[in-house]
Order: structure tokens, then sequence, then C-alpha cells
């Protein structure tokens, strides 16, 4: 006899009197963690993406082409790829040389680079991180892992839940996931921190707050 027919004679003995017609426990796992209003919702995503040192800024609907064109100017960006379904106006006002997401492109290409932005599918409060799915204004998983500056856009509050669970509901698990915390780090043995090693080093997102729209009379 083999060790792994043992083995399995052991499992079998042990639930040898294992009762059959049992029915599975249902777990009620909590869906968050807390009870928060929208805003605070918002404010913890905003806290916790701080924490893992991305740089988070805010604007309305309208003033976010002005806000981009600042960021980039500011890293000195002389080229930014756009996935193909990014909004037209959002780069209207930037300087730097727009450069398509194209399937052809090679990774030394990418690296010369300067910039990426792209919209998101969702964004977890609770874990600060950021879901990217490949969507049209997304675009290629490696155009967010070769440039060295990532600038995400997050429509608030439409785009952020809670929690990983609630996150889940919205997502595609046969789409390309990119699950981003934070810009890329890792740490050696003795804790010193490097970033950039298999992502971008500076990490940006924009919270962008739809502005209502008033009622029209006349």
């Amino acid at each position: 006899m083999s060790s792994r027919e043992r083995i399995l004679g052991r499992v079998r003995r042990a639930l040898g009197d294992a009762p059959t017609d049992e029915a599975p426990v249902a777990r009620d796992y909590l869906r968050e963690h807390g009870q928060r209003s929208t805003a605070g919702t918002v404010e913890l995503l905003a806290g916790n993406l701080a924490d893992y040192r991305a740089v988070v800024h805010r604007c309305a609907d309208g003033e976010l082409p002005g806000l981009l064109a600042r960021l980039l100017a500011a890293r000195g960006a002389r080229s930014v790829v756009v996935p193909p379904g990014l909004p037209a106006q959002w780069l209207a006002a930037a300087d730097a040389a727009l450069v398509p997401d194209r399937a052809e492109s090679t990774p030394h290409e990418l690296d010369e680079v300067s910039s990426v932005v792209t919209g998101c599918a969702v964004a977890v409060a609770e874990t600060g991180t950021i879901v990217l799915d490949g969507s049209p204004d997304q675009g290629r998983r490696r155009i967010t892992l070769v440039p060295d500056h990532h600038i995400c856009v997050v429509r608030v509050p439409d785009q952020v839940v809670s929690s990983v669970p609630q996150a889940l509901e919205r997502l595609d698990p046969a789409r390309p996931l990119t699950w981003i915390s934070g810009p890329s780090a890792t740490s050696d043995i003795e804790l010193d921190r490097v970033e950039g090693v298999h992502g971008p080093r500076t990490l940006e997102v924009v919270l962008v707050q739809a502005q209502p729209s008033g009622n029209v009379t006349s």
C-alpha cells in the first residue's frame, strides 16, 4: 500500500460516521464594515489612497481638462498614452503629445512615454484600491504598467463602493482585472521600500464630482 492510499484510507475512516443528509451551512459575511454615508465612503477612499502614497486630487466635472493639463505639465510630461475610449475633452487642454494605445506598441516604446491617463471600473474605499478592467477608457493592461506616471480618473460617487464584495458584484471575472492599491512598490529583507519596480512609480487619482444638472426654467 502506498503512502497516498494510506492517507486516503484514514480520511475515509474519519468521515465514515459523518452525516450526509445535512444541508450546507450558509455563512452570512459582512458586505461592508460599519455604516457610512456616501460622502463618508468617498472620504474613506481618499484617505486610504493617500495612505498608500497615491496623490489624490478633487475637482468638478467641468474642471477636469484643466486639472489634467496642470498635472501633466507639473510632471513635465512630453507624451501621454491615451486609451481608445477616453473622452476626448479630458485631454483637450494638455500640451503633451497624445500616444494612442496600439496593439503593436513595444514595451520599449511604452517606456519612452511620460504618462498615461485612464478611467477606472470601480474604486474600493475600505482598501484604497482602484480596479481596471480593460474597458475602452482604460485600455490594455500594459499601458498602466510600463509608463512611470499614471493618472486615474474616478467618478464619484458612481464608481465608488465601500468593500471588495461590493466591487466584485460590479466586475466581470472574464475581463482582465488589474487591482491597484497605490503606486508600484516592494521591500527587500531589510524593509527598504523601492517604488516603480513592477508598475508606475507615481499614481495620481482624480476624484471627479459630477455637477448636478439644475432645473431649467423659462
